[in-house]
This record gives structure tokens, sequence and C-alpha cells, in this order.
């Protein structure tokens, strides 16, 4: 008998029928390891022919469901929601990488199979952000938070100063760790407005003789984004941008800035992968009291490789930026994004003040929307029952209450638009 797309097989040829799928717009051969399925209290082994899984396209991001399980909308701030065929791809080649036998969390990080994996994953984002040759790209651990430490530990001396504009609470977490290893600067605070607004950078007074400057580029609990970057006064001087929350998220120009940092589990991969873009000619001149680990020096010479890197998030950042590349580059991932954002925020504007977003319009995220709602008391209402429709994570952080939605690279369109109908239907039953 032939099995067809949607069964497989049992030792017996005995044909069991799979889920039916909701769409046939893609299918991708699921793997597994053999297994035993009982008959009348008899076991018997199964061979696996192959199992067919299905996705639904739309606005170049896919969605719908995936075996017998429906996928939820994941609105998390980090650890985000991946493109469903990102995962589909390496659900399919989990067991046993492209015929080398062995998954790639099996690996050594030193063979010429995970070569392959992590010089593609760096030429790819090389492609994507166009990244000049004089940079190099890390990829470490230890999240962006190890960052503010390794920043100042190897760009400047211990009596030199940093200057810093704080535009939310990641922000002020740098300035805190960083005052550690250097002499700091705050010359622009948002926290007395609660962290809705970026200053004009004509109004910055800055330090002439700061070794850098630093910002964080999308601020993720307040949702405030820089739409442009302050330049460094100090002709010395260069950039410093913890891009965790939009990193590639829109194209940048990579030369404006000295490093670009951030924490990869928010728009291109996993969490434990931390990706470092840094000048070159910045490298080499830590301070004796720096860890090896923190050494940028030793990850460049050792291309990433020192020690046991996060080999499968590497993997999983390398399967994103090809989904990247795949849909038309940087533009057009920028293009979806402000869709979804305008989608978004244009719900809140026309809810009459039912639903409030506090952030000056000129510099809302187009990652993380954050909202109140005018009777308070309905928040928890409003994440239970969003809930309830599959739209998880919605509750705000911990730190300023509300709701906030994330809407990464890998957000569908539909998910937007689910949440934008259920947000007016909660109205239409509660105004």
């Amino acid at each position: 008998m032939a099995a067809s797309t949607n069964s497989f097989l049992v030792g017996n040829n005995t044909q069991i029928p799979a889920l039916k799928p909701k769409s046939t717009s893609q299918s991708l051969l699921h793997l597994s390891k053999p297994n035993t399925v009982n008959f009348a209290g008899k076991t018997k082994p199964v061979a696996v022919r192959c199992v067919a899984s299905t996705t639904q396209v739309q606005d170049g991001v896919r969605s719908g469901s995936v075996g017998s399980q429906e996928r939820v909308f994941n609105f998390a701030a980090g650890p985000a929601t991946l493109p469903e065929n990102v995962l589909l791809k390496a659900q399919a080649d989990l067991y046993n990488w492209r015929g080398s036998g062995m998954s790639v969390m099996e690996m050594s990080h030193r063979g010429k199979e995970f070569l392959s994996i992590i010089q593609k994953a760096e030429s790819d984002l090389r492609q994507l952000l166009e990244i000049p040759q004089e940079y190099s790209v890390l990829f470490l651990q230890g999240g962006a938070t190890t960052q503010f430490a390794a920043l100042p530990l190897n760009l400047c001396k211990s009596d030199d100063t940093v200057d810093f504009v704080v535009t939310g609470s990641w922000g002020d977490k740098a300035v805190k760790e960083a005052k550690k290893y250097c002499k700091t600067n705050v010359i622009w605070s948002g926290k007395s407005e609660k962290y809705t607004k970026v200053p004009s950078f004509e109004e910055l007074e800055q330090t002439l003789h700061a070794k850098y400057l630093h910002i964080c580029a999308n601020e993720t609990i307040h949702g405030v984004e820089f739409k442009d970057y302050p330049v460094p006064k100090n002709p010395d001087g260069f950039l410093v941008a913890d891009m965790s929350s939009n990193f590639c998220s829109k194209p940048v120009d990579v030369s404006k800035f000295g490093v670009i940092y951030g924490g990869a589990q928010k728009n291109v991969g996993p969490s434990g992968v931390t990706i470092v873009i840094i000048r070159k000619d910045l490298i080499g001149n830590a301070q004796d009291i720096t860890p090896v680990m923190l050494d940028y020096k030793i990850h460049d010479e050792n291309s990433s490789l020192y020690n046991t890197p996060p080999c499968f998030g590497i993997y999983m950042c390398g399967l994103v930026f090809e989904d990247l590349l795949e849909q038309g580059g940087l533009k057009e991932v920028e293009r979806k994004n402000q869709r979804k954002a305008d989608l978004l925020y244009n719900a809140i504007e026309e809810s009459k003040g039912f639903f409030r977003c506090p952030v000056e319009k000129s510099v809302r995220s187009l990652m993380n929307v954050p909202f109140t709602l005018e009777k308070s008391e309905l928040e928890a209402e409003f994440i239970k029952e969003a809930a309830k429709e599959k739209m998880v994570q919605l509750k705000g952080h911990r730190s300023v209450g509300g709701m906030r939605a994330s809407i990464y690279n890998a957000m569908p369109l539909a998910g937007v638009e689910k949440l934008v109908a259920f947000m007016k239907d909660f109205q239409a039953k509660h105004a």
C-alpha cells in the first residue's frame, strides 16, 4: 500500500492517517526516531515514513497550525515568537542534520559541519546589514547585560568618561554597570517623564573628551525607539548602541557606530546568543582586569570559538537570517513592521482614550507597543480574555504595568489584526 503525504506506515504496513492539515500551501517533512504503537495489547515497531505539516503564507510571514496543536499568537518581549518556517526547518533537521548522522546539538563546535553553520550565519548577517569589512561580528553569550560590563572594560580605561543618553530601564542599567569600570556621565535621562521620549540631539551637552556615547536604540519595556542617531562631539569618540529589541528589524548604517550589540532572543533567534558588531580598530585595548570571556580580542582571534559557543542558538539565528533574506532583506522587513505597528497604534488612537499609549508619537517603537486602559481595573480581564483567544504574553513589564504587545519580525500581520479586532470588541463591551 502506498502511503499518502498525510500518513505514516507502521511495521506491518498498516496505514495510520495523520491529522488533516488546514492548508496545502507548504509541506515539510517531519523526521522522527522509530517508535512503537500498541495494537490490542501488543507492541509493534513503527517505521516513520513521512508526515506532512502545513503553513499558510501571509504578507511574507508564515502562520497556521502544525500537527495536532494550533499555535498561539505570542506577544512576549523575549524570548519571543520565531518564524514558523524556521521552526519547521529546524524540526526537520533536528534528528539528523543534512545527512551528517547527528543533530546540531551534538556537533563539535570545531568540526567542519558546525564551522559551515557559523560561517554562513555571519555571511548572511553581513549581507542583511551591509556590514563593512572593517567590522568584526562576534557570536557571544551572556546577553546584552553582560555587554554592559564588557563595553567599558574593552573600550576605555578606568579614568575615561563615557556619555549616556538614558531613554529607559535598559539604558539605566547600562550606566549602573559601566560606572564600576569607568567614569560615567548621564547627559540626558527621560526618567522624570517616565521614559516616554527621546531628546533633541542639539540639546545634548556631551562631554568633549568622552570615549564613546551610549544609547539603547529601542527600549523594550517602555516602547521608545530612536528614529535617528546622535553623533559624538568628540572627533575621536564613537557611538555604541544596544539594539537587542530592534536588531534586524530595519536597515541600519553600521558605519555610524563603533559597536552594535544585542541579545538574539527578541528578533533573530532563541535566548543564549549575543551578537556584537564592532569596528576592528577598537579591539585589543582591554583593561588588565578584563576576564578572558569578556575580552573582544580573544573572541575575534578565535572566530567566536574560543570556548564552546551556543551552537544550536547560532544555528537558529542562521536560519532566521536566511528567512529575512528570502523575504527581500531589511527594507521589506521594515515595510511589514511599519504596517503592523501602524495598525495597532491607529487602533489605540481611534479608541478615544479607552486605550492609551504614553509614548510620544514620533518615537513610538515598531517592536514594543505599551498601552493602558482608561479603566485600569479592566486590565487583568483584558489579558485573561485575550489568552482565551490564543493571544498570550500581553501583560506589561512588572515595573510599568498595563499591557505590552511585542510585534517583532516574526509576528504575522494576522496576529496584529486579531489583537486589534479583540481590542475593539473589548471596548464595545466595556466602554
